[in-house]
């Protein structure tokens, strides 16, 4: 009898004998005398993985052809003396000076014509060949020298790919564009076609008539804003596989990765990056100004699964407390550092690291929290970090597990390009708002979702959610409306259907090739001012958005308020219901409240057979891991009150056993369940 081959990770936590702990290494920052202790209180707090070499091309290769591999060497044999595992990293990210001096032309330039300084990351034009060829020279080099070394366990190819570069608008980005654009639409005409050039007198003759969507007298072609996207996307993508190339053939065997940044960066395809590594991994940061960011972290945490397509995956980067970018940067407050980490662990990880292991003296980066802080040993943030490991080490059991959900939610990282051009009926239309509302529904309900790409296989799922749907084809839209045909049911949020994949409105009006499984047409799209709501006729208030609704088979679930409160749709439909073969289609014409949406996804549940995962107290998360005939239900309390759940099994983690999970307020629980539960 044969068995499937094991995951990755799931090979690496067997070597490293529990989940994955650590963080980002960074020891150049520092004399070699601190190494010796960073090991020993690696070891004291339970790290067994460090990523290393993230920021050291400059170190490693001082200067053109030359090599000094005396720090690598011996931090990853101290490293590996030590029983510490590592992530090599590929240090593609950061560029040394001696490469932007030789090769000025090589920085990245902005739509408005400014070349970028060098003095920061990523400051190099993802398309230009000086740059590729210095960094196939230096991958090369790293994996050659370090390809059989025992501490290496995982590669890590760059660092956020497109995080601060991914939109270059230089001449060597516009020939590299218009040889995409080749490859893509073969002749003109059909490039003309796609973009509609004969709006504005754009139509093209020659291929060398075409540039980058740069800084213009007035707004851009969407059509060729929106390719730039996938363009820009596609060059950083080829750069990853580039490098992905060499390690595998230098260095067989060894897994790579490389950090994705799921909702903190729209610039970059993470579907396509995720396909192309063995390990997904993803950073996540909360939010500092959002008092519920947890629910953001479930959020990322629940895409990163999606990148993984529900496979094990990989938290690289989080902070144990302030991170040092954001406006404001809000301390955690105690223990809710082990609240985020074991909410990623629900949600599908097997592995929680940290950037980074030692708070930095100096750079950009000092005031970024880390697992030692500036306060040594002595702070509450080592308590928490030695804390942590031990947990996770005792929850090793864990790892291989999956989660399971029964509800879907659409994500798509081109509608969200697409939705937030220029010259849209509403700046103010954001797709991750749409996203984060329908989550937030989902997640006070008490419902795991998984976070797929439209096109999916959507036929395990009783429940389907798409929150905004604005660029859609016609097959991703036949895709649906067979799955609701077939007995699924869809919900749908506003504003969706509506244009093609080159952002040309489909025939007909709203929504568009929706129209057919939600059993309506849209009239007129009506976004409100600034500041206006409008009332609906269960008594909440909407905003930002309604649409003149003209039911075609569907039923009205919820009107706009008949009175002036109703706003410019007043008496229409806001909130549809349309069966559909054996299934059923809710459409949402507005920015519906938090309530509304919530009242939406229990009905949906009702008529779908979807239930919450557990019988909780509002504001404690509850998901499930199962696999090999356990599960594992998690529990987080994001309260000020204790709680106590009724459980069916062993508490292995985070309070003492007794007849429920007493949960103390900001406390965490895992249970052991007696056996896997049946899907409902």
């Amino acid at each position: 009898m044969t068995h499937p081959r094991p995951h990755p990770l799931t090979g690496i936590n067997r070597r490293l004998g529990s989940l994955a702990y650590g963080g980002d290494y960074n020891p150049e920052q520092w004399p070699p005398e601190v190494w010796q202790e960073d090991v020993r209180l690696m070891r004291e707090a339970g790290v067994n993985l460090v990523t290393l070499g993230v920021f050291s091309w400059s170190r490693i290769q001082p200067r053109p052809g030359t090599w000094d591999w005396s720090l690598t060497d011996t931090v990853l044999d101290l490293l590996h003396e030590h029983g510490i595992a590592v992530d090599l990293a590929t240090p593609t990210a950061a560029p040394p000076p001696w490469f932007t001096h030789q090769h000025p032309d090589a920085r990245p330039v902005t739509a408005s014509g400014t070349r970028l300084a060098p003095g920061s990351r990523q400051v190099f034009c993802p398309s230009h060949p000086a740059y590729a060829e210095a960094a196939d020279a230096v991958v090369t080099a790293l994996a050659t020298r370090y390809a059989g070394h025992p501490a290496v366990v995982l590669w890590h190819v760059h660092n956020e790919f497109g995080n601060h570069n991914a939109l270059c608008y230089c001449d060597t980005s516009a020939a590299a564009f218009r040889d995409w654009l080749r490859d893509r639409y073969t002749c003109l005409d059909a490039l003309n076609d796609a973009w509609g050039t004969d709006f504005w007198s754009q139509r093209y003759g020659d291929w060398e008539e075409i540039e980058p969507p740069r800084e213009t007298t007035a707004f851009r072609n969407p059509g060729q804003e929106l390719d730039y996207h996938r363009f820009s996307s596609d060059a950083l993508l080829a750069r990853h596989r580039a490098e992905a190339a060499l390690l595998r053939r230098l260095s067989p065997g060894i897994p790579l990765t490389t950090n994705l940044l799921g909702t903190l960066e729209p610039k970059v395809d993470g579907y396509a990056f995720a396909a192309a590594c063995d390990v997904v991994s993803v950073d996540h940061y909360l939010p500092a100004h959002d008092p519920r960011g947890h629910i953001d972290l479930a959020l990322n945490a629940d895409l990163a699964r999606g990148m993984a397509a529900g496979r094990p995956w990989l938290l690289m980067e989080h902070s144990t407390s302030a991170v040092n970018w954001q406006p404001v940067n809000v301390a955690k407050q105690p223990g809710e550092m082990h609240r985020n980490s074991l909410t990623h662990l629900a949600r599908g990880a097997d592995g929680i690291l940290f950037f980074q292991w030692r708070q930095s003296r100096a750079g950009a980066e000092k005031w970024h929290s880390a697992m030692l802080s500036h306060a040594g040993t002595g702070s509450r943030i080592w308590r928490e970090v030695r804390a942590l490991g031990a947990g996770l080490a005792a929850l090793g059991e864990v790892a291989g597990t999956r989660v399971e959900a029964d509800v879907a939610l659409l994500f798509d990282w081109h509608t969200w390009w697409a939705l937030e051009l220029q010259a849209r009926p509403s700046s103010r239309m954001r797709y991750l708002d749409a996203v984060r509302d329908w989550y937030e529904a989902l997640w006070t309900s008490g419902v795991t979702c998984d976070i797929v790409p439209p096109g999916s296989d959507l036929t395990r799922y009783k429940a389907v959610v798409a929150p905004s749907l604005y660029l859609l084809s016609e097959q991703d839209a036949a895709h649906l409306t067979r799955y609701v045909h077939g007995g699924g049911h869809l919900a749908v949020g506003c504003f969706s259907g509506v244009v093609d994949a080159h952002d040309r409105v489909h025939p007909g009006g709203g929504p568009g090739v929706l129209r057919e499984v939600l059993g309506l047409a849209v009239d007129e799209y009506l976004p409100l001012r600034d500041g206006e709501t409008v009332r609906l006729s269960d008594g909440s208030a909407a905003g930002l958005w309604a649409e003149r609704v003209e039911p075609r088979g569907c039923e009205t679930v919820l009107r706009f308020a008949k009175t002036a409160e109703g706003g410019p749709a007043r008496g229409g439909p806001a909130v549809t219901r349309h069966s559909h073969g054996a299934g059923s289609a809710w459409y949402v014409a507005t920015r519906a409240s938090a309530g509304t949406l919530r009242d939406l996804v229990r009905g949906l549940g009702g008529e779908a057979g979807f239930r919450p995962v557990a019988d909780v107290p509002e504001g404690v998360e509850a998901v499930r891991r199962a696999g090999d005939g356990h599960s594992y239900l998690f529990l987080v309390n994001h309260t000020d009150t204790d709680v106590t759940v009724p459980v069916g099994g062993t508490v292995i983690h985070g309070c003492a056993a007794g007849p429920g999970a007493a949960i103390p307020a900001g406390g965490t629980a895992v249970v052991r369940e007696e056996a896997a539960p049946r899907r409902s």
